[in-house]
């Protein structure tokens, strides 16, 4: 006599198994859905690989510190920004 006998026990491990695979799946594809929304919303392109690395050397911070610094590092490639006067509103 096995353990899955009939289709009712084998059914919860398929399930959890399905789960371990999405979860391991998302994981896996943050560094790259992180990239395709850098450049889709700033033009900024970096490789998963890059944010993979700073994510193991300094965690989430580090993330957030890369982030903001091309952001900065774009937004200063287009110039100065035109402040518009705070008496005319």
């Amino acid at each position: 006599m096995g353990i899955f006998e009939n289709m009712s026990n084998l059914f919860p491990v398929v399930f959890a198994a399905i789960l371990l695979v999405i979860l391991i799946v998302s994981f896996r594809s943050r560094a790259l859905v992180f990239c395709e929304y850098l450049e889709t919303m700033t033009g900024i392109k970096l490789k998963p690989s890059e944010v993979r690395r700073v994510y193991r050397e300094r965690g989430a911070a580090g993330v957030r510190e890369m982030f903001l610094d091309l952001i900065i590092r774009e937004d200063l490639k287009e110039g100065p920004i035109d402040i518009p006067d705070q008496r005319a509103l």
